[in-house]
């Protein structure tokens, strides 16, 4: 099995494949792409990427809702430089280990529920759910944009998505 070889290209190093812990502490954009490095996971990357964005989402959760709101907004639209670099630094699209897009997509969903065991739980299936089956319109925009802007994009939508059928879903849950 091939972890990752380097391929200089006009005086940059282009990481192919899979990046070690060590390669991410050398790259902020691969340490927070590869989501601390819960991407780097040989199975279910993007789940254990999810998990790793809770409990930064337990300390995000104590913000009041806008500075909550400002936060994630940042946060994706940070996303899309950081899975954008990643991407290119491993050499491959939309990289299963690349979970930055999962942090937020998290996050988004987790602002339309209160803050619970439960909740966390429902949050995180759903999302994991509308990421992992990717229903249209998050299948469609995961095919047809590219880049960071669409790395983050599917997960944006999956995390509305999933923030919204939780809501809807609140008073069966909270009973």
């Amino acid at each position: 099995m091939v972890r990752y070889c380097r391929r200089t290209i006009e005086d940059s190093t282009i990481l192919v494949a899979n990046p070690s812990f060590k390669e991410l502490l050398r790259s902020p954009s691969l340490m927070l792409g590869f989501g601390f490095g819960s991407g780097l996971s040989p199975k279910a990357p993007g789940t254990m990427g999810t998990l790793a964005a809770i409990p930064l989402w337990l300390l995000m959760s104590q913000l009041s809702q806008p500075t909550y709101l400002v936060v994630i907004a940042i946060a994706a639209v940070a996303g899309i430089y950081i899975c954008g670099s990643a991407a290119d630094k491993t050499g491959v699209h939309d990289h299963g280990g690349i979970v930055w897009d999962e942090f937020v997509g998290f996050w988004i969903a987790m602002s339309f529920l209160p803050l619970s065991y439960v909740t966390v739980a429902l949050g995180f299936v759903l999302f994991r759910l509308f990421d992992i089956l990717k229903p249209w319109p998050i299948g469609w925009l995961d095919k047809k944009v590219s880049g960071g802007f669409g790395i983050m994009l599917d997960d944006i939508i999956a995390g509305l998505a999933a923030g919204a059928l939780g809501w809807l879903l609140l008073p069966l849950v909270s009973s």
